[in-house]
């Protein structure tokens, strides 16, 4: 892994190599010899652990799963077969998907008193608050799988959370609208038995729709692994102090439901709706361009991304398939399809390279089926389970791993002596 280094004052420090991307200059031991830390606020320059799930290179606009494009698995593969891949490391034959997607199906209920859970919170309860009550109310549930020493338990957990998170979230919903909780059907996929959970109604059959349950599939595929994010890092961070993985993933959605990190394409699809109707677009268009106007375009461009968003090539036909086969006509949906393609072939967006990202997509999609934005990143939280799941067992299972503890540059006062209060 390692046949350089690189000097640091006076010691050399290993320098490590992936299988791909930048090489890390191994730092552990810089304290120990120079008496220093680094300085890297928000840890973007910081490698925080080894891993052989995701890798990501933003300026050439590549997202891999255990090495396989995002682009080839939203095309061809399904939810299913991806949360395999992460959590086992290679495709399933069909005899182990089949047996993968019977045992996630079985797993779909939750335990009854969980109903009366639902019922403590305010009817009005942001759907992201009653998920991470929820989720983190797991572990008082289901005490036979949080032995995180032991790999049948951990196996366990990691089935029930991804099989549960449909089910908490289409509740959560339900409550928030007044309407009965609808129970899991084992024999649909895991996205139509999802959006029969959140619009069906016990008075009358609920029918899913083929390329919306399509589109799901796809927008949960999408969002299933993302590197070491925000979200992931507070799951491992989480996990690193031995807490049970409910607990952990509870973290990560509380993570997630940070604005700056799960709710970009909520921004986006407000941005829509402030733009109105397609005629207004050049008057956005000109504030975008103005370095004096605060308003941003919302779903362009993106941090980690300095090219196209791999992801969004697949929503941007997506987003059309979903269109035709609900007969969508709304003013937002024909702004957003227009703003794209004005976007995508203007000078100014093309060199500073301000593509469409998934948020962009995402967010139209999923309010042309039919979700408030509410549910936008419980949505995210959903399919983001299996990567969390993924990177807390890979976690566990490193044997390198320890409790995560940042260090600090103190700019704080020198030590001092406590003035009694009468004479200050």
């Amino acid at each position: 892994m390692t046949d350089t280094s690189i000097k640091i004052g006076d010691s050399d420090y290993p320098v490590l190599s992936g299988t791909v991307g930048p090489d890390v200059i191994d730092i552990r031991k810089l304290y120990a010899k120079s008496g220093m830390f680094t300085y890297d606020p928000g840890f973007t320059s910081t490698a925080s652990c080894e891993s052989a799930l995701t890798y990501i290179d933003g300026d050439q606009g590549v997202l891999l799963h255990r090495g396989y494009p995002i682009g080839e698995l939203a095309e061809h593969s399904s939810f299913m077969e991806v949360s395999y891949l992460l959590l086992n490391g290679e495709l399933p034959s069909g005899d182990e998907l089949d047996k993968f997607s019977y045992t996630i199906s079985r797993h779909t209920m939750l335990h009854e008193q969980l109903a009366q859970f639902y019922r403590g919170f305010r009817r009005d309860a942001h759907p992201m608050a009653v998920m991470c009550g929820v989720v983190g109310a797991l572990s008082a549930f289901y005490h036979d799988s949080t032995d995180i020493s032991d790999p049948q338990q951990r196996m366990i957990a990691s089935h029930r959370l991804i099989a549960k998170m449909p089910t908490i979230a289409a509740m959560a919903y339900k409550y928030s609208v007044g309407q009965p909780f609808v129970y899991p059907k084992n024999d649909l996929s895991y996205a139509g038995n999802f959006l029969r959970m959140t619009f069906g109604v016990p008075a009358e059959e609920y029918e899913v729709n083929p390329a919306v349950e399509r589109a799901m599939d796809r927008i949960f595929i999408l969002h299933a692994d993302h590197e070491q994010n925000a979200s992931t890092s507070t799951v491992r961070l989480a996990g690193s102090s031995g807490a049970n993985p409910f607990a952990c993933i509870a973290a990560g959605i509380a993570c997630l439901w940070g604005p700056a990190h799960g709710g970009a394409n909520e921004a986006a699809l407000n941005m829509l709706r402030e733009i109105g109707t397609p005629d207004r677009i050049p008057e956005y268009i000109a504030r975008a361009k103005d370095k004096n106007d605060p308003f941003r375009l919302m779903g362009f461009g993106h941090r980690v991304y300095k090219n196209y968003d791999p992801r969004a090539t697949v929503m941007q036909k997506t987003v059309r398939e979903v269109f035709d086969a609900l007969n969508v006509s709304d003013p937002l949906f024909e702004t957003a399809l227009r703003l794209e393609e004005i976007a995508l072939s203007d000078d100014y967006f093309i060199e500073k390279k301000l593509f469409p990202n998934v948020d962009f997509y995402s967010g139209v999609i999923l309010s042309a089926i039919g979700f408030p934005t509410t549910m936008f990143t419980v949505l995210f939280a959903l399919a983001r389970t299996v990567g969390w799941v993924a990177q807390w067992n890979e976690m566990i299972s490193d044997p390198e791993q320890k409790i995560g503890r940042p260090r600090q540059l103190y700019t704080g006062p020198t030590e001092r002596h406590y003035v009694p209060i009468a004479e200050r």
